[in-house]
């Protein structure tokens, strides 16, 4: 590499830091405000190219794999991921790991019934007192 090359790189990288410190917030306002359901995180988080959406809809207790199916494609039209090619068609790969914005996964939905559609409140945790 020249160090032309070097230098384009590295005002590259310098770019990309501040481009992504500038969007975080605005990131994290977007996952907050679209996965407002323990089901729907649950699910986004799961979506990383490996699983379909009936192993996804029994894993969030939705009755249907059309729920997650329909979620894919508003997450992709807001650009929070993007579709992968598999044997048979493609797969939502979601783009950012909640955990890294604060925002809790729920290991299952606990109560594997149609109730992923309630809104349950993120970043909600138990004061402690006393």
């Amino acid at each position: 590499m020249n160090p032309q090359e070097n230098e384009q790189t590295q005002l590259l990288r310098e770019i990309l830091k501040w481009i992504k410190f500038a969007g975080m917030k605005e990131v994290k306002s977007t996952l907050i405000s679209v996965l407002d359901t323990d089901a729907k995180r649950l699910v986004y988080q799961k979506s990383d190219g490996t699983n379909g959406t009936v192993e996804l809809a029994k894993l969030a207790g939705f009755g249907s794999n059309r729920k997650v199916a329909d979620m894919w494609d508003t997450w992709l039209k807001l650009s929070l991921g993007e579709n992968i090619p598999v044997r048979g068609g493609s797969r939502f790969k979601r783009s950012f790991d909640l955990e890294d914005f604060g925002i809790e996964v729920p290991e299952t939905n606990a109560k594997n019934t149609q109730e992923g559609d309630k809104k349950e409140p993120i970043d909600q945790k138990p004061e402690v007192t006393g």
